[in-house]
């Protein structure tokens, strides 16, 4: 029976992030700015580690090169991850941005997977907002002379945050993470981003970040968006556990689980043939049991259970996203 992995972290140190991921998630990253963590990734930018056990220190990629049941009968034929995992840091607002559809990235970008993607936000300050969508349909001339004007911003339409909040956003959303947020992201495996606008920031180098707007507009929906609602939650509760559904679509299920496990109690996580899973820590701490071994983890730490893993028992006080391909 295959076992869990704790995974540890690639970073990014894109000029709009901030410190959190360090001093409240102690990611240990020397990096400053430090804005993205990718988690769980199988991706050439951004690779995790194993953090301890029989494969530490290898790639996640590697693990699953060699091991390819690991992702389950449903991923039959894979070897590298179908999802990729991250935490957010924006210090800074975001570029205004687009992602494109499997359909678009296969012809044109050399057979990679686009990206459709769900936040999760951890924390938001008083005034956060994020870009979803457009406030009226536009045309692609209106866009690309708002963008040589530098005045996209009028035709964007922004949502306040608060923390629990998530957002479904599906490849062709124009869309941007406002400052002053804390997001866990959930996304194809993908890498694959179009800038529209990027408030004239200049890099560390002091270049302006490439934009790559004829390809924004390509795959951009430019129909008005209607405001994205918060989706009915209906906690569902079992001993010493809760859990509730996030998301659902053809890439991913995400599930929010609260464990909360007095002295005797103990929660059984299954997993099954079909797919992996992934535990995300996003507050608290605990240990995660099995035959022959034990996990310890705290918030930010993330898990990789594999299709067909040993029954493990989860014992603490912690919230996780629970992650399903």
């Amino acid at each position: 029976m295959n076992k869990p992995l704790l995974l540890r972290p690639s970073g990014k140190d894109y000029l709009w992030g901030g410190q959190r991921l360090n001093t409240e998630f102690e990611k240990g990253i020397e990096m400053s700015p430090l804005a993205e963590t990718w988690e769980c990734s199988s991706h050439p930018d951004g690779p995790c580690f194993v953090a301890e056990g029989e494969f530490a220190g290898q790639t996640l990629g590697q693990v699953l090169s060699e091991n390819s049941t690991y992702l389950g009968s449903r991923h039959m034929g894979r070897t590298d991850l179908p999802l990729l995992i991250k935490f957010i840091d924006a210090r800074e607002d975001l570029s205004v941005q687009v992602h494109p559809t499997d359909a678009y990235a296969k012809e044109h970008e050399h057979g990679q997977l686009g990206k459709t993607e769900m936040w999760y936000v951890l924390d938001a300050a008083k005034d956060a907002r994020l870009v979803y969508g457009l406030r009226r349909d536009c045309t692609k001339e209106e866009i690309r002379a708002a963008i040589e004007k530098g005045k996209l911003t009028r035709y964007l339409q922004y949502v306040p945050i608060r923390k629990g909040d998530l957002f479904f956003i599906e490849a062709g959303t124009i869309h941007a993470i406002g400052a002053g947020a804390l997001v866990a992201e959930i996304q194809e495996n993908s890498n694959l981003t179009y800038r529209l606008y990027d408030y004239d920031r200049e890099d560390k180098n002091g270049k302006k970040r490439e934009l790559h707007i004829e390809k924004a507009l390509e795959v951009a929906n430019l129909k008005s968006s209607a405001k994205p609602r918060q989706p009915l939650r209906i906690l569902k509760y079992q001993q010493g556990m809760a859990s509730e559904c996030l998301c659902r679509c053809k890439y991913f299920e995400v599930y929010r689980m609260i464990v909360n496990t007095e002295r005797r109690q103990i929660v059984t996580y299954l997993s099954d043939q079909m797919s992996f899973r992934v535990l995300l820590c996003v507050s608290g701490c605990g240990n995660i049991s099995y035959p022959g071994g034990q996990i310890t983890f705290y918030k930010g730490d993330c898990i990789f259970v594999p299709a067909d893993s040993v029954t493990m028992r989860i014992h603490g006080q912690a919230q996780f996203l629970d992650v399903r391909g």
